[in-house]
């Protein structure tokens, strides 16, 4: 797909970290930007500095979905791009027992079922509404209607302790990659997920530094967090590379997660 002023693209989570990075990496091609997100003070600084337009969206939640694409659309016009990178994590065991009282424990039902509310359902939602648009548009020279990257996680394949919920939903996510581009095939819709492994976002900018420079030790090459922007630039080539279709591809610097 070529990038340029007539295309349009919806990126959630697009406030910060992954999202911001794509956000901004889309928009010095020319191309016209939505941003869903939560945090309305960040989106909308980013958008203004995009000439974006920022939508409040909360991906769990149709009826915000449904504005948000609405508010997008009526500025942009349909968009052909979709990039999910909307998500959040939490970490607790399945079982455990605490060392000093010996009481055990059970993980809370309620978090998983959030967790995977929010990375998995709503990653399909925006997928499932953002699809139903693109099957509006005319196709382009190659027959090309769309493109959708979603954002998955090593955790998908690697998970560590306490990350079953997190791991459910990031695999989730791999999963139905393929079956979507499938569905999609015949209407020119290109489907890709990236798995990032450890990578230096604002959640990550809070941990102690000895903490990030042991994680970052951890990656056999190179050995540093990943930039955001390296997301971005691979989410951008997933666009425009018109064969890159049904793929999940980890972005990692070669690592694999240690169980802890």
């Amino acid at each position: 797909m070529k990038l340029d002023s007539s295309v349009a693209a919806v990126v959630t989570g697009g406030a910060s970290g992954l999202g911001e990075a794509t956000v901004r990496a889309l928009a010095a091609h020319g191309v016209k930007v939505a941003i869903f997100d939560m945090n309305a003070d960040k989106g909308e600084a980013v958008a203004k500095d995009v000439g974006g337009v920022f939508c409040k969206v909360d991906v769990t939640d149709d009826a915000t979905v449904e504005a948000g694409f609405e508010k997008a659309r009526a500025a942009h016009g349909q968009e052909r791009i979709l990039i999910n990178c909307a998500g959040t994590g939490f970490a607790a065991k399945t079982a455990s027992r605490d060392k000093t009282t010996g009481e055990t424990k059970s993980h809370p039902i309620a978090i998983f079922e959030k967790i995977v509310q929010i990375n998995l359902v709503g990653t399909f939602r925006c997928i499932a509404k953002s699809a139903q648009g693109m099957l509006s548009l005319d196709p382009m020279e190659d027959g090309e209607r769309g493109v959708i990257v979603s954002t998955a996680s090593v955790a998908a394949v690697d998970g560590q302790v306490g990350q079953a919920a997190y791991s459910a939903s990031k695999g989730g996510v791999v999963g139905m990659t393929l079956p979507i581009a499938r569905d999609l095939m015949n209407d020119g819709i290109r489907v890709n997920t990236i798995l990032p492994g450890i990578f230096n976002t604002p959640l990550m900018n809070a941990a102690p530094e000895n903490v990030k420079a042991a994680l970052a030790a951890s990656v056999p090459f190179p050995k540093r967090l990943g930039n955001a922007e390296e997301y971005a630039s691979l989410a951008v080539e997933m666009c425009r590379n018109g064969y890159f279709n049904g793929e999940h591809v980890r972005l990692d610097g070669a690592i694999r997660m240690p169980p802890r």
